[in-house]
């Protein structure tokens, strides 16, 4: 039997402090395995996130992680890429007790996704690993691999018996989006892994669900009688979902061209912050009291009637970025000089139901944009009687509260306030909470919590078939629309905050675009 390291065997002891709040949150006997492993998802975000959980003392002692790919690789080989990666990119510091121990549960696999052998090898690994490590039988199945290498891994997964936990075991699989390029794909798509794994078993990972603001989102509301009175349509204005990056698609160009940043972002990570926004109170944070929330919100939102006027694309030209001259994106390395694919994307969108009837939700995302940055901003109505005369408040804008998902994760309330002096003259002011100042510990990585919640079969933060389905039926009339008004997109300067038609679709409304 392994001898676990002290730290890991302390983490699981149960005679502990029990008001150590990790206790509930410490995974059982069980082991992933990384399809992808020589992926930068994989070496980035996976590795490094998978060391993070054990040095804060959350993965079992007889954790197991296994590679596969067609890599000539030993597992020494393996546990030196491995090494590497959580070195270069982990969150805690590293620590050769914790690093160690872990290693002992890692194991390579070579072969390729058709190779019966190679997964018969996968099948007796796993085994091996029950009896030495103490897995009991428990995995999950990581797909960092494209779309297209579902169907033969489903497939292997089936005809090996991998997929079949047997008695309290448990076999998980965790899909990476994209979920599909449309609704029929996703449908196919759902169709397909329901075929070997029950929708109870199917993690569909959208890492911005992970993110501590996202889930601060849902203490901010309900956790405070502050807020939740005003959250309807009898106070919110609007509400604006911002995904902004200030930078091209750099290595990303084969997987980016051609699905554009509304399929990228839009249908999944914005969509389900809209969600998350607008959903009524849930009976618990259980999975499926959470999920039930979410889908109604996606069942009633309505598209404006004009899609033309009510949506916007462009693509970043090329020029200068503050000191940098960058290339636009039909000039980047593997772009067609003729490509129709967006990097910006934003779409109004409407909720028909009694709490937001009237209120349009905005959501927007792009490259090359003025900086990186991600935020819900709910915009209040402004009072309905100012008792001052015009000239008091001329520099008066909208009551606003922001809630920064990245990268200065904290929520900002922007309010009236009277500047100091003899005259009674109101201006903004803003009252900032940042998780850096409030709290002494660092926030962990989305995939940590991810991960974790994979382990411990917690699937709230993970949508479900039938909202990834809901989510492309309301950007596939977008797309359809885009489509059909041509190839010719409008240009934006890097730095900027998009194409003119994006500020035409707010002043429209009457309305102005947040700048972060």
């Amino acid at each position: 039997m392994v001898t676990s390291s002290s730290r890991l065997a302390a983490a699981v002891n149960p005679l502990r402090d029990p008001r150590d709040k990790r206790l509930p949150r410490i995974a059982g006997p069980s082991g992933i395995v990384i399809f992808g492993v020589t992926g930068d998802l994989a070496r980035k975000k996976l590795m490094p996130a998978i060391y993070d959980l054990a040095n804060r003392g959350l993965l079992p002692p007889g954790f197991a992680l296994v590679g596969f790919a067609r890599r000539d690789w030993t597992n020494e080989n393996f546990a030196k890429i491995v090494h590497d990666a959580v070195r270069e990119h982990s969150r805690t510091p590293f620590s050769e007790d914790v690093w160690r121990h872990l290693a002992e549960g890692f194991r390579f696999v070579q072969g390729a996704f058709d190779d019966d052998d190679a997964f018969d090898t996968l099948a007796q690994t796993l085994l091996d690993l029950d009896r030495v490590r103490g897995t009991g039988g428990n995995h999950a199945f990581y797909f960092s691999i494209p779309p297209g290498a579902f169907p033969v891994v489903l497939k292997q997964l089936k005809r090996s018996g991998l997929c079949e936990p047997h008695g309290e075991e448990w076999r998980r699989v965790v899909i990476e989006k994209p979920f599909g390029h449309d609704l029929k794909s996703a449908v196919e798509l759902n169709s397909l892994v329901g075929e070997v794994f029950p929708e109870s078993s199917v993690f569909r990972i959208d890492h911005y669900l992970g993110k501590e603001t996202v889930q601060n989102l849902l203490a901010l509301r309900f956790a405070n009688q502050l807020y939740e009175p005003i959250w309807n349509n009898n106070y919110v204005d609007h509400v604006q979902i911002t995904q902004a990056e200030d930078i091209g698609v750099g290595g990303r160009a084969g997987y980016y061209d051609g699905i554009g940043a509304a399929r990228d972002v839009i249908q999944n990570h914005l969509l389900q912050l809209m969600a998350l926004t607008a959903m009524e109170e849930p009976v618990t944070f259980k999975p499926n009291d959470l999920r039930r929330e979410k889908v109604k919100v996606l069942s009633a939102v309505q598209l404006p009637h004009d899609l033309a006027s009510g949506s916007a694309r462009g693509q970043y030209a090329g020029g200068w970025q503050g000191a940098s001259k960058v290339l636009g994106y039909l000039e980047e390395d593997g772009i067609s000089p003729d490509s129709a694919t967006e990097t910006y994307a934003a779409v109004k969108l409407l909720i028909g139901n009694r709490r937001w009837a009237g209120v349009p939700f905005y959501l927007r995302t792009g490259k090359r944009l003025g900086k990186r940055v991600s935020e819900i901003a709910v915009v209040f109505k402004r009072a309905p009687h100012l008792p001052f005369s015009r000239s008091d408040t001329e520099e008066l804008g909208s009551n606003m509260l922001v809630i920064r998902v990245q990268p200065d994760e904290g929520v900002t309330i922007r309010f009236g306030s009277k500047v100091p002096g003899p005259a009674m003259e109101v201006r903004d002011v803003s009252m900032d909470f940042s998780y850096g100042q409030s709290f002494t510990e660092a926030s962990p990585e989305a995939y940590e919590r991810l991960i974790l919640d994979v382990l411990l079969g917690e699937p709230s933060l993970f949508p479900q078939d039938r909202e990834v389905e809901l989510s492309w039926e309301i950007l596939d009339p977008f797309e359809k629309h885009w489509a059909r008004a041509g190839s010719k997109l409008e240009q934006y300067e890097p730095g900027s905050w998009g194409p003119a038609s994006a500020d035409a679709m707010m002043a429209k409304d009457g309305r102005k675009w947040r700048r972060p």
